[in-house]
């Protein structure tokens, strides 16, 4: 019997763009004539609770089981005529299919308003920055999560938009909590994703049930589903792959999970569902890669497949056909710029390389295949992916979701956008590290891109060092520094409670964000605390690092987080409060001016860091030589060429003007007849429309064989003017 797959994101992970897992798969099977589908039933559930019908049915079962425990959940009771009124309206307004509802909204006496709505205040500022859909779109992300409180208080307290039940996925050494809860009556919640569950299965009929599990928000209702089909569809065989168990069960050890899963297969999916439909589809075959299951009993480890995994090449294109792209919701839940980009709009989401180039920090997964195995994907492939993908989804805004997009990779990507003369917005992850040059941040703007995060972690020397960063503080600040300028906003990623790390360098490293932020090269941050985990070079050599595991037992379910003390003995949560406030007020242009010690209700030493060390070290002149290799490229187009004679003392030139029309503004130079005639024909071959690209030393010899003193043209006024209107080196 052939095999037909359903592959799932359990609720829940975003509102505004699907996870792009299930899409990769489906792609990767479509390569093979493998009939699947997928959907993500997290927007599935969320459309279907907030609904009209949803919320009359959510309304009459919080009647019928409580009385309602806090005067917020009294109050939207009290309005859910209103709510009832409005809901539909407001979801139809966050899919992007009602504008003109912005307008209502912004008046504030269309939407009912609970406790979410008594931060307002505090926003007022954001809205002097905010447009009116903007504005409503916030407003409404009040409104729903009004009705999460609700829902949270009276009728599920595990419901939350972008995870679900996520304590329970949390460190789970152990399975007996997970276990437990599975044994109790369906919740509310539950009862919705299942109800769709049970017409998708019944429709679909598959022969094998993927599930795709990428945080711990996502495991109980992944559990949840599973349960349900093995229940009543016995027949159908249950996998699960994903970013959670690739990091969290790879010592798995319980039995009783196998109660709920056949499978639970290990990092990249192809190659192991690839043999798992070789297995249903011939139960002699026997042959796995990286796949858990039960065996008398016992789970085994199987890994005894000869077949490799596939290039990136090979994989095929994300295909997002079945999900419902026009249904998802755009929120504005925080007012963090980055985080933003992460709740409103539709992304394709896409990988421009496997793995991570760099692949050393400490504090990272550098032992798993999905940093270690690193493989880029061809610029060319990138793009024609990109076309497939625009012509499929009919959007063109892409998220790479690589852990370190590679500086020469992201070069030929924008180079070969531009020469298709595709019209993207694209953003992705990076290490900030000297590449990044002002004219290739020039060229990635002009390419599309609008944003980048990266991590500066602890901004200090010695840690940078220790965490095997590979950058400075310096050399973070002048990349950040060239795609600000550029016009690409920036965002870091921001590390305190590394192992061995001093109150003086929480506190340092405190100043130097404020710095960077000051002097505007920096847009947006968040501090994370830092987590030791089981496959990092810190999680495996502890010691080397001055921390001690408090146990070394692994457990038999989720073994990835791990407790340990610190030898400095430093309580780093007392930090976490001070370091967010005052970032929440940097990212806002504002208290640059305050003590570092306002922000913290204990004492802290001063900062040893130079009040000016950012500005310094953006004074700095960079470096004037060029590499004969390196790439130039003309963004501008053809001038508009005028000659005229240019007379002095009786003697007279030929010269010419040369006008250019940039996409903001006009511009002219003024060269001599040879050179301007030499330099038209250049730009022609430079420009980024052509395939081949020349480079410095190919420039330089060409104009060589014409004319004399190349050095002293390419340093001279006119070229000067061209470099600042897009005559790039690269």
């Amino acid at each position: 019997m052939k095999t037909k797959l359903f592959v799932i994101t359990p609720p829940f992970t975003q509102l505004n763009t699907p996870y792009p897992a299930t899409a990769y798969i489906k792609g990767f099977l479509n390569t093979k004539n493998i009939e699947s589908v997928q959907a993500d039933l997290g927007i599935e559930v969320i459309l279907k609770l907030f609904s009209k019908k949803g919320l009359e049915d959510l309304f009459n079962y919080s009647r019928s089981k409580t009385q309602y425990p806090t005067p917020n959940s009294q109050r939207i009771s009290a309005l859910q005529d209103e709510y009832l009124k409005t809901i539909d309206p407001v979801i139809s307004f966050l899919q992007g299919k009602n504008p003109t509802l912005a307008l209502q909204i912004c008046q504030e006496d269309f939407l009912p308003e609970a406790s979410r709505f008594a931060q307002l205040e505090e926003l007022d500022w954001a809205f002097g920055t905010m447009g009116t859909q903007d504005k409503a779109k916030h407003l409404a992300t009040l409104y729903l999560e009004d009705i999460s409180d609700f829902i949270v208080e009276c009728v599920d307290a595990n419901f939350g938009f972008s995870r679900y039940a996520e304590r329970l996925g949390r460190s789970a050494n152990s399975f007996d909590e997970l276990y437990e809860a599975l044994q109790q009556e369906p919740t509310y919640i539950d009862n919705l994703l299942l109800s769709i569950l049970k017409e998708r299965i019944e429709t679909i009929q598959p022969t094998l049930f993927l599930i795709s599990i990428p945080f711990p928000g996502n495991l109980y209702s992944a559990f949840r589903s599973a349960q349900w089909v093995k229940k009543h569809h016995p027949n159908i065989k249950i996998s699960m792959g994903g970013g959670f168990p690739n990091t969290e069960l790879r010592s798995l050890s319980d039995a009783r999970v196998f109660e709920f899963f056949d499978f639970i297969t290990l990092d990249d999916g192809e190659m192991p569902i690839e043999e798992l439909i070789s297995n249903i589809e011939n139960p002699d075959y026997n042959s796995y890669k990286r796949t858990f299951l039960l065996e008398e009993g016992k789970v085994v480890y199987k890994n005894n497949s000869l077949k490799h995994d596939y290039k990136q090449s090979q994989v095929g294109t994300p295909d997002y056909s079945d999900l419902l792209l026009d249904k998802y919701i755009s929120v504005i839940e925080i007012v963090n710029p980055m985080h933003r980009m992460w709740s409103d709009g539709r992304w394709n989401k896409l990988t421009m390389a496997h793995g991570c180039y760099w692949g050393k920090c400490t504090f990272c997964d550098i032992s798993l295949d999905y940093i270690k195995i690193y493989e880029p994907v061809a610029a060319n492939l990138l793009c024609d992916r990109m076309e497939e993908m625009i012509a499929q989804t009919g959007e063109n805004g892409f998220h790479f979701v690589d852990e370190a997009a590679p500086p020469a990779l992201m070069r030929a990507l924008a180079l070969e956008i531009l020469r298709r003369k595709l019209a993207v917005t694209w953003w992705t992850n990076i290490r900030f590290e000297k590449s990044f040059t002002k004219d290739l941040c020039l060229l990635l703007k002009a390419s599309g891109c609008i944003a980048v995060s990266g991590g500066l972690e602890v901004a200090s020397d010695r840690l940078l060092k220790l965490i095997d960063k590979g950058v400075t503080v310096e050399q973070v600040a002048k990349v950040t520094r060239n795609f600000t300028e550029a016009g690409v906003m920036v965002h870091a990623y921001l590390m305190y409670g590394y192992p061995t790390q001093t109150i003086q360098e929480t506190v340092d490293s405190l100043e130097m964000v404020r710095q960077l932020f000051e002097v505007g090269v920096l847009q947006s941050g968040f501090w994370h605390q830092f987590a030791m985990t089981a496959h990092s070079p810190v999680g495996l050599y502890p010691e080397k690092f001055g921390v001690i595991k408090e146990t070394e037992a692994i457990g038999t379910f989720a073994n990835n987080d791990i407790n340990y003390t610190d030898a400095t003995g430093i309580d780093h949560d007392k930090f976490s409060f001070g370091l967010k406030k005052s970032l929440f007020n940097f990212m806002h242009g504002i208290c640059f001016d305050y003590e570092l010690q306002d922000w913290f209700e204990f004492k802290i030493p001063k900062t040893k860091i130079s009040p000016d060390f950012i500005f310094d070290a953006l004074q700095e002149d960079d470096d004037f030589n060029i590499k004969p290799t390196a790439k130039i490229v003309w963004l501008g187009g053809k001038p508009f060429i005028e000659h005229f004679t240019k007379s002095k003392k009786g003697n007279s030139w030929e010269m010419m003007t040369l006008t250019f029309h940039d996409k903001k503004e006009s511009f002219s130079i003024q060269t001599n007849k040879k050179q301007g005639e030499w330099l038209v024909e250049m730009l022609l071959k430079i420009s980024v429309s052509n395939a081949k690209i020349y480079n410095y030393q190919e420039v330089k010899a060409n104009f060589e064989s014409h004319l004399e003193d190349f050095e002293l043209f390419w340093y001279s006024k006119p070229i000067k003017t061209l470099r600042e209107f897009g005559l790039l080196v690269l």
